[in-house]
């Protein structure tokens, strides 16, 4: 059963979740040759002042 965490800055709308849910499921069924009942993703919004890159905080 693969899952999937997807991280990623907050503001996606539930649809924008959606489509990517359907594209991930369709790639990881295709080409690990699982099922899709079997692909788990789970979603972590993260506050950009709470992601850093480069030493410096997203939210500069």
């Amino acid at each position: 059963m693969p899952v999937i965490t997807v991280e990623m800055y907050e503001g996606r709308t539930v649809e924008q979740k959606r489509e990517l849910a359907k594209a991930i499921t369709d790639a990881v069924v295709r080409i690990a040759k699982t099922t899709p009942e079997g692909t788990h993703i789970i979603y972590k919004d993260v506050k950009k002042s709470d992601w850093a890159i480069a030493g410096k905080l997203a939210s500069d």
